[in-house]
């Protein structure tokens, strides 16, 4: 099932937003109940199954949710479940001898907080800094990251027949941290989204980010 923000597709995210707080809406119906059959010891029978099933846990129910977001006019796609918040994109503190597309450190509430600027790591011909520039605070393995996109934009659910494997590609390009393609249909449209193992790119020997949490 999808879910959307009911905020405009590629409007700015108010600082400091709780990406857990975003108004979401269904954008189908639930599927038709199955009719029960008639008599009262079916319907007991299906009141019994139904109570002896486990709750799903909020982290189930949310696996298969991703944040997506674009660089350089494409969608890319992160699971929901590392993101922790949104936040406007300020000037970071420079670090001596950094890699040029990590921007510095910023303090958030007494962390020290590493910014990632996917546009320059992913090497996008542009990187401007603008009001709709957004800081995706994560969460991954212990260790708060943050990291620049051009803008947020929706909340959705994607099941296992709308992720196509990720095509084949030659070695010189690093296709490591691409999980597979998101296929969304949008009306007459179908969006294409890029969905990223975040962990992986994290992980990644020139950005080495989670190497210390992972020790």
């Amino acid at each position: 099932m999808g879910f959307v923000l009911t905020a405009p597709r590629h409007t700015r995210t108010e600082p400091d937003k709780d990406i857990s707080k975003i108004s979401i809406r269904e954008d189908r119906p639930l599927a038709e109940t199955t009719r029960a059959n008639t008599g009262a010891n079916t319907t007991a029978n299906t009141a019994a199954n139904t109570a002896a099933k486990p709750p799903v846990s909020a982290d189930q129910a949310r696996s298969n949710e991703f944040l997506s977001f674009r660089l350089a006019g494409e969608e890319y796609a992160i699971d929901i479940l590392r993101v922790q918040e949104i936040r406007s994109y300020e000037a970071p503190t420079r670090i001596a001898n950094a890699p040029h597309f990590i921007k510095g450190v910023v303090n958030l509430r007494g962390v020290v907080m590493p910014i990632v600027d996917l546009r320059l790591k992913l090497g996008c011909e542009r990187a401007d800094y603008t009001d709709f520039t957004v800081v995706i605070v994560l969460n991954v393995r212990g260790r708060v990251i943050g990291v620049v996109v051009d803008s947020v934009s929706d909340v959705l659910a994607l099941d296992a027949d709308d992720i196509k494997p990720a095509p084949e590609m030659s070695s010189t390009v690093d296709a490591g941290y691409i999980l597979g393609l998101g296929c969304v249909k949008s009306a007459d449209a179908q969006r294409m989204l890029i969905l990223t193992d975040i962990d992986a790119l994290m992980s990644s020997a020139d950005i080495g980010l989670l190497d210390a949490a992972v020790r």
